[in-house]
């Protein structure tokens, strides 16, 4: 039975022989975490650099429903990865009335991307957090369910590259969360067993839930304060701020980085 974190349970043994060890947490090895609005406050940037370009600030659910379906493709494999964004794009600029081709579709695309570089910003709560993370020895991996190279260059503009042992992008490993196999790959690449990690991300049913699923424990980070009815075996936090105490108080051998 897979370890869910917060469920300090005594699992069932064969005997009840008086001398078997009790129960304890596993120790943490690993913390995964989500990338876009969980490390970088990228939905706000993308809202501005959208209503930048079309002169209004009402589109970004259907962009991000469009989104969504495209990225699906890639992981899939139907869609390749170069010709996503232009196909996005048209489709996006369709549902707006506008009949775009290749070029004007591209040409939107590189102004969208210049405009959001430059509005790609950190939450003031993930320095401290990471440099906590780093600081009590345990593997960190940056895992995101975008479709290309540009997370590392997210990674890398912010300053993030440094923090992380591992970078698992769903366009490249074939699969994307909530899927199991995303999980246990980052896990196998790491040499640790899913109930020695926790993930953490933005997403209730695709983060959190897919991670206790897959054996993991699993973190819904609700910054909006988002009201939902949370399953057993998740844990909530409103800031990366908390995160070092509810690991601390779950996983009993995790690192405690002395005082500076």
């Amino acid at each position: 039975m897979a370890f869910a974190l917060g469920s300090p349970t005594a699992p069932q043994t064969v005997s009840d022989h008086e001398d078997a060890a009790p129960w304890a947490p596993p120790e943490l090895r690993l913390v995964c975490l989500d990338i876009d609005d969980t490390l970088i406050d990228f939905s706000a940037a993308g809202r501005r650099s959208l209503a930048a370009l079309i002169g209004r600030a009402d589109m970004w659910s259907e962009w991000e429903r469009i989104t969504d379906e495209h990225v699906a493709r890639v992981v899939s494999g139907d869609l390749g990865y170069a010709d996503m964004h232009v196909r996005r794009t048209q489709a996006f600029l369709a549902a707006l009335g506008i009949t775009a081709d290749h070029g004007e579709a591209l040409a939107f695309e590189t102004r969208r991307k210049e405009l959001l570089r430059r509005s790609w910003r950190l939450f003031d709560d993930v320095l401290p957090c990471l440099d906590w993370l780093v600081a009590a020895g345990v593997q960190l991996a940056a895992v995101t369910n975008a479709s290309g190279a540009h997370q590392r260059e997210k990674l890398a503009t912010l300053g993030l590259a440094r923090f992380f042992d591992h970078v698992a992008i769903a366009g490249e490993v074939g699969v994307a969360k909530p899927d199991p196999v995303m999980f246990h790959s980052v896990c196998f690449q790491l040499g640790c067993d899913p109930s020695e990690a926790v993930h953490v991300g933005d997403k209730l049913r695709t983060d959190a839930l897919g991670a206790r699923d897959a054996g993991l424990g699993g973190v819904w980070l609700n910054r909006g304060q988002v009201a939902a009815e949370v399953p057993p075996g998740v844990h909530v936090l409103s800031s990366l701020s908390e995160l070092p105490q509810l690991l601390v108080s779950e996983f009993v051998r995790v690192g405690v980085p002395a005082q500076r």
